[in-house]
């Protein structure tokens, strides 16, 4: 499928619904978590201490390993790239673009993509599981184990801070508001994803056969759902972005 013609019915759209997922965030210099040499192959056991039983039962030496997974204190120094901001620019076109990212790095909301829905959650922030008072990265890197500061009186509450990122074994909660963004496209367009995670990887599956709208898929590599897909270019996500904006 040419790069020309996924270009015009781009431009055909009124509104697209975009899933975007780690090959969104690669080119701004961070890692694939899920790729042949990211953290979770590299350890598997990770994924216990990023659960939400591990939080529960382990809430002090969960802080400790989620700052060193995520690589917390890096955060802030990553940035957009021409990914996001070419989302931004369709908007700018006048065209209704509804972003459903797996990133958690926040980069779509900092490049100014207006409607975002975070599906796995933020590392951007954590909340209190008792108040729900929430708090920024910078108060969470001040605090080796940040602790709610809201007054009960004059008593702090105190309980620890639960990252507001999807813990394995935590629910989704945005899947309905997802479909419901779809429902209101006019064109699937999934970027950097390899459609490996459930039930994000349904999505798509909604929109070819639920509200049988066009689909497009640019990703480095062949996924297992390509075949749905009405548009597939397998190629590095910036340089195909780049050739659409030059069509």
């Amino acid at each position: 499928m040419s790069i020309q013609q996924l270009s015009e019915q781009i431009q055909k759209a009124n509104h697209i619904a975009v899933l975007t997922g780690a090959g969104v965030s690669t080119a701004s210099g961070i890692p694939d978590f899920r790729s042949a040499d990211g953290i979770w192959e590299q350890d598997r056991s990770r994924e216990d201490y990023m659960s939400n039983e591990y939080f529960r039962h382990n809430p002090i030496e969960f802080w400790a390993k989620y700052k060193s997974i995520f690589q917390m204190k890096l955060l802030g120094n990553y940035q957009p790239n021409a990914v996001h901001y070419f989302l931004k620019e369709l908007e700018d076109e006048g065209k209704e673009v509804s972003v459903i990212t797996q990133n958690v790095d926040g980069l779509h909301l900092e490049a100014g993509n207006q409607r975002t829905i975070e599906y796995h959650g933020t590392l951007k922030t954590a909340s209190c599981p008792t108040c729900n008072t929430t708090y920024d990265h910078e108060f969470m890197m001040a605090h080796e184990t940040p602790r709610c500061t809201t007054l009960f009186g004059s008593t702090p509450c105190g309980d620890v801070l639960k990252p507001d990122i999807v813990l394995f074994g935590d629910p989704i909660t945005e899947h309905d508001r997802a479909e419901a963004m779809i429902d209101q496209a006019d064109l699937l367009l999934v970027l950097g994803t390899s459609l490996f995670v459930m039930p994000f990887n349904f999505l798509p599956d909604y929109a070819k056969y639920s509200r049988n709208i066009p689909t497009a898929i640019i990703n480095r590599e062949a996924t297992s759902k390509d075949y749905m897909f009405d548009y597939v270019i397998h190629g590095d996500l910036t340089e195909v972005i780049e050739e659409l904006k030059e069509t």
